[in-house]
């Protein structure tokens, strides 16, 4: 069997990071995640952290699409080359949804034409305001794009970009609100099945 890019996606607080580490763990994946933790995504992560504020939306989309390039050619390539599945938390459906609701989606997929597309993107859809719940629960700081009016209008970018995709990629749509250990059991059954 071929080895496959699983990527998991939705806004902050849908519990990616979490599904993302237990299905890796489950099929003894090769883990990742965007923004990467090569050069860029380490910029990245302290643009998001307000380090380097201001900082405007086209750097930012370029950034992420930078990123990408260099985390597909350093990791999810070569752990793919070596027969192994990836699962990523994030892959270019969040730059569509969180950088394409600052400029014009059409430009930012234009930026990450050349991304391997994922074999399965599994979306865990959540209200923000319940994500926005799990993050103060979690005691995250906020980061960029944590308000809740950003947060409700990226939540709608990902309806959109999933509409647009689905009729070319694999996604599939879950209740992200479920409690964890039912969702990361959904989840494994949709990968091994």
């Amino acid at each position: 069997m071929k080895s496959r890019l699983i990527v998991l996606e939705g806004i902050d607080g849908a519990g990616t990071t979490t599904q993302a580490r237990r299905l890796a763990g489950r099929i003894s994946a090769h883990l990742t995640r965007e923004p990467s933790d090569g050069p860029v995504g380490r910029l990245l992560r302290e643009c998001l952290a307000g380090k380097h504020a201001p900082v405007d939306a086209t750097t930012m989309a370029l950034l992420f699409a930078a990123d990408r390039a260099d985390h597909c050619a350093r990791e999810v390539e070569p752990a793919l080359a070596r027969g192994s599945d990836v699962v990523s938390d994030r892959w270019y459906h969040s730059s569509y949804a969180y950088q394409g609701s600052e400029r014009e989606r059409d430009w930012v997929m234009a930026l990450n034409r050349h991304a391997r597309r994922p074999d399965l993107t599994i979306f865990l859809e959540v209200p923000p305001e319940v994500a926005a719940a799990r993050r103060h629960a979690d005691g995250r700081s906020e980061e960029l794009y944590d308000r809740i009016e950003t947060q409700r209008r990226v939540a709608a970018g990902y309806r959109d970009v999933i509409a647009l995709l689905s009729p070319d990629e694999t996604i599939v749509v879950l209740d992200g609100t479920r409690p964890a250990d039912e969702l990361s059991e959904e989840i494994h059954c949709l990968v091994t099945r």
